[in-house]
């Protein structure tokens, strides 16, 4: 008997509104319509303006920022579960809180773990996201985690800038492992940055493990928030003799003095994608696009087919 497959529709939360139209256009399908209506005290409801009962639905909204974006994703959610919707999947680009992965000192939530828990009473059945700052993130939840990397959009546009003295850098020790993955692709050597926090978003103190001298450095990383360590990594990098530095991040946080902090610095491009919109524009930042990717992870999910050959490398 052939397999049977439910409608597909997919919704927009207001922090990924661009994100999703891409993808919807990749997937071939109109974008579904949904109303957010917001009363004067900040609360806030969404509703579904078409019938969702017996469909599976793709609700696409990063937690970025994350208070209301993440609250409005579980309202989203709720309201489906409600509607009689079949399945439900949170298509999460950028996953909010998941710094938040562990006790790294007493007394302090486990955000990541939270956000799982409450996700998961809020009613979905599946989970699609894109390099979670921790991989065993994926371990919170008992339902299926699709973890897509961005590394096949990044590697072929890193390929085509042709640079000939290729060395993937880490910006700290606990990015190590994703730098060392990433240099597989080409064959190329790996530094690391080490640094030391006082606090939050704030370095003390860097320094650089391993020959920069003469090589085009690129660094990699998962998220970019103040764009502090990057900055102070490409300087640092730059003073040791590199021939030029650009920085790849998934995430692009932004926050703060983000912005001016990388018109400022020594990097020559920071690169990055869409799983969260752009507040402003700069000449140094490249933005790739991930709707292509999702959308067809989008397909697979729903055909039955294998997530896995989505993170072959071209």
């Amino acid at each position: 008997m052939p397999l049977q497959f439910n409608p597909v529709k997919i919704f927009p939360g207001t922090a990924s509104k661009s994100l999703a139209a891409d993808i919807a256009k990749h997937y071939g399908k109109p974008l579904g319509e949904v109303t957010l209506s917001v009363f004067s005290d900040g609360e806030f409801q969404p509703s579904y303006d078409e019938t969702v009962r017996g469909c599976d639905l793709f609700i696409i909204q990063s937690t970025c920022q994350p208070n209301d974006n993440l609250l409005e994703l579980l309202m989203m959610i709720d309201a489906a579960k409600r509607a009689s919707a079949h399945y439900i999947t949170a298509v999460i680009p950028y996953f909010g809180y998941a710094r938040q992965d562990r006790k790294d000192k007493p007394r302090v939530a486990i955000g990541a773990k939270l956000v799982a828990n409450l996700l998961k009473a809020a009613g979905i059945h599946r989970i699609m996201t894109m390099d979670l700052h921790a991989a065993q993130i994926q371990a919170f939840f008992d339902i299926p985690v699709d973890h897509l990397d961005a590394s096949v959009i990044f590697v072929p546009y890193i390929k085509s800038l042709g640079l000939e003295n290729l060395t993937i850098a880490s910006p700290d020790m606990g990015g190590s492992y994703r730098a060392r993955t990433f240099a597989k692709f080409f064959n190329a050597e790996v530094v690391i940055c080490d640094k030391r926090r006082k606090r939050a978003n704030e370095i003390e103190s860097m320094s650089i493990i391993g020959d920069v001298t003469g090589q085009d450095i690129v660094l990699i990383d998962d998220i970019c928030d103040t764009a502090g360590t990057l900055s102070k990594a490409a300087a640092l990098i730059m003073e040791k003799g590199a021939k030029s530095v650009r920085a790849v991040c998934t995430h692009p946080v932004l926050s703060g003095k983000a912005y001016e902090t990388i018109e400022n610095s020594m990097l020559t491009e920071l690169i990055v994608t869409d799983t969260i919109e752009l507040k402003n524009s700069s000449p140094k930042i490249k933005v790739l696009s991930t709707a292509e990717l999702f959308a067809k992870a989008i397909v697979n999910v729903n055909e039955h087919g294998s997530i896995s050959d989505l993170f072959k490398v071209v």
